[in-house]
């Protein structure tokens, strides 16, 4: 599977692609296939976007989406150095998977 994902341009937010737009949870990202290069292009003209790029994840058989590197796990969830200030998935075990 290939999702997106980027800053949001105004706020600097970790974004994902949700085939409509952007999210800010990576359970929303969708498979994008060969589509990516075409969408990237026209949501950093369009100004929405920032530094975007896609990546290799898969979803597991609750729905929830499983970034491949490590990096984007970490941009994924939030700081792992301060709980307190991930975002909150709707994965219990969301902290048990970054590493």
């Amino acid at each position: 599977m290939k999702i997106l994902t980027g800053n949001d341009l105004k706020s600097g937010a970790v974004t994902w692609w949700d085939g409509q737009g952007w999210s800010l949870n990576v359970d929303d990202a969708v498979d994008v296939g060969d589509d990516a290069d075409t969408i990237l292009a026209v949501e950093e003209a369009a100004r929405r976007v920032n530094a975007s790029y896609a990546i290799d994840a898969t979803r597991d058989a609750g729905g929830h989406v499983r970034p491949a590197h490590i990096k984007d796990r970490v941009r994924a969830l939030g700081p792992t150095v301060r709980p307190d200030l991930t975002l909150k998935p709707a994965d219990p075990a969301a902290l048990n998977w970054v590493i």
